[in-house]
């Protein structure tokens, strides 16, 4: 087994870090949780209980069960400041921090947890309070680790209305390109994290314009640097005008799409809202007619072929059409696939 000890944390932002975890939490830990907590062995646990102890006269209370001994922080009874938190309330928050667990990336989730164990002390009565309620889906999710410091860029770029200079690498680009941008938006849909941006002149060149303000997946984004150039929030902007009217992440012309679902396929549809004026209609008891407005054919055609056989796209006319070659392009593949399978054999 590798050791547990990390190099690259001192001896300071380890006492520290328990410190803070201690008093900031009423909770009671486990050597070896506190161990993998600090990346170093329990012996090392110990010797900085010790000297928060002796140089910083905490008072401790220790406790065995079988054979872990646990620990926390004596603190004197004390009125319960004037400002707290509802055991609702921090629940609430709990939730978002698992929720949003799979965007966050290991970096700032193990802030947002210092947050929450800090928001402790808030808490009426014992303060103490379970954190293993609530969790997160992970399969086809994205890490976002390695986007930790373009996210922090890009959101003091939106906070201090300063442009930010991007290498990003498109899906179907062999290599990144440079790019300035205005932030105008950082947002998620359902796996994924969006910026919503508009283009800005890079230095010694024009501004290119564009029918559609960019789109940019946040885990293609290379690098992000902070300009010192700044840029005047356009007040025309509407989000929920720009994404929200529609189904559909990728921006097109608007075209309205019906679509006649069975079963369990229509009882699944229409517990949702595709877009806000769309328009239900029961035309069996199990059968159900669906209209709604869309601007993106590629997740429309995803969409309805979700629903296998429990779906048919009745109009627009020429995305029934488009819908009946991509139909003849995958029977195509599978045909392709089973003679060369043959073959190949």
């Amino acid at each position: 087994m590798g050791s547990k000890q990390d190099p690259h944390r001192s001896y300071g932002q380890k006492i520290i870090t328990l410190f803070v975890k201690l008093l900031f939490t009423r909770d009671e830990y486990s050597l070896g949780e506190l161990a993998r907590q600090l990346s170093c062995s329990k012996q090392s646990v110990l010797r900085l209980l010790d000297d928060l102890q002796r140089a910083h006269r905490l008072e401790l209370e220790e406790r065995r069960e079988g054979n872990r001994k646990y620990i926390r922080l004596r603190r004197p009874e004390r009125i319960p400041p004037a400002m707290t938190l509802s055991d609702s309330e921090y629940n609430l928050l709990l939730m978002c921090r698992d929720f949003t667990a799979h965007l966050l990336g290991a970096e700032m989730f193990a802030e947002a947890t210092r947050a929450l164990e800090k928001s402790q002390a808030l808490l009426a009565g014992d303060g103490r309070r379970s954190d293993g309620h609530f969790a997160v889906f992970r399969p086809g999710t994205i890490d976002y680790t390695p986007q930790q410091g373009a996210i922090r860029t890009i959101v003091q770029g939106l906070e201090e209305r300063r442009i930010v200079a991007l290498e990003y690498q498109a899906l179907d680009e062999p290599r990144p390109k440079a790019l300035c941008v205005k932030p105008l938006k950082l947002f998620s849909h359902r796996e994924a994290m969006y910026l919503h941006a508009r283009l800005a002149r890079r230095p010694g060149q024009r501004v290119r314009t564009s029918e559609y303000d960019p789109l940019l997946a946040v885990h293609r984004i290379r690098a992000a640097t902070l300009t010192e150039r700044r840029y005047a929030f356009p007040r025309d902007y509407d989000f929920d005008a720009v994404f929200n009217r529609h189904f559909g992440v990728i921006k097109g012309e608007p075209f309205e799409a019906e679509i006649e679902l069975r079963g369990s396929a229509a009882r699944y549809a229409a517990e949702r809202t595709w877009s806000p004026n769309q328009r239900l209609e029961w035309t069996a008891p199990d059968v159900l007619r669906l209209a709604f407005a869309c601007t993106s054919e590629w997740e429309l055609l995803a969409w309805v072929f979700s629903f296998r056989e429990s779906a048919r796209l009745i109009r627009p006319d020429w995305l029934v059409a488009r819908f009946h070659e991509t139909l003849a392009a995958i029977r195509a593949n599978y045909d392709d696939a089973a003679g060369g399978g043959a073959r190949g054999r």
